[in-house]
């Protein structure tokens, strides 16, 4: 099967000084193939550049060395239409569901600002907002409170729904549970798996519970401390 993403011997430098230059190696040689329906489990501790990886892998940041391949083109390579479609089908999930959000923006006005940015006609925003809110298992009641007025879960949901607004192929969660008590994390857990299940969806999950990533990785990939010289 052809790797939705694949990262080949990708590798993140950092440089600081300005007479007596350090590097700092955040990631060095890694390779990885993230496929429809499965999940990358991604561990390591603090400063190993599970991030930096995970960035990397959504465009959001360039490697050093190394490529990265989106249904089997280099993303380096790409026209600006297949850019747009590796933007759109590649998505990341950050660890703190509320500051994903705008606190100025209600529910439903943060759902509907992607609506329009995908130049959905108004007349369908209300059958998609809907459509959306089941899938993550959320109430339309939402639409009309604030971040700060929901739960973290609900916030992380809410989330969710706005990236499955895109039809992501892929999508990258960076310590998606991390933030939330354990009887949400267990539901948001069971939620990323049915959504897999249902729309095939290939993740690369970033965790340091090692539970966690028992319990909804496929196959697991552990980095080690980055180094300084």
């Amino acid at each position: 099967m052809l790797a939705i993403l694949k990262a080949v011997d990708v590798g993140r430098v950092y440089e600081s000084g300005l007479i007596f230059k350090k590097r700092y190696a955040a990631l060095e040689g890694i390779s990885l193939e993230m496929e429809a329906g499965k999940t990358v489990g991604l561990m390591g501790p603090s400063g190993s550049g599970k991030t930096t990886l995970g960035k990397i892998l959504a465009g959001l940041e360039r490697p050093t060395s190394g490529r990265i391949f989106f249904a089997g083109k280099e993303i380096g390579s790409m026209s600006g239409r297949e850019t747009a479609i590796f933007r759109r089908a590649v998505q990341m999930v950050f660890q703190d569901p509320e500051g994903s959000l705008n606190p100025r923006k209600s529910i439903g006005q943060s759902i509907s600002e992607v609506l329009s940015m995908l130049k959905i006609p108004g007349r369908r925003w209300q059958e998609m907002t809907g459509e959306m809110l089941e899938k993550v298992g959320l109430s339309d009641e939402l639409l009309c409170r604030y971040p700060g007025q929901i739960s973290g879960g609900q916030c992380q949901r809410v989330a969710l729904g706005r990236v499955l607004l895109l039809q992501p192929q892929a999508i990258i969660l960076d310590e998606p549970t991390s933030a939330l008590d354990i009887s949400v994390q267990a539901q948001i857990l069971n939620l990323l798996k049915d959504l897999q299940r249902d729309l095939g969806l290939a993740y690369l999950l970033i965790s340091h519970q090692p539970e966690v990533i028992r319990f909804m990785a496929h196959d697991t990939i552990i980095l080690v401390q980055s180094r300084t010289s």
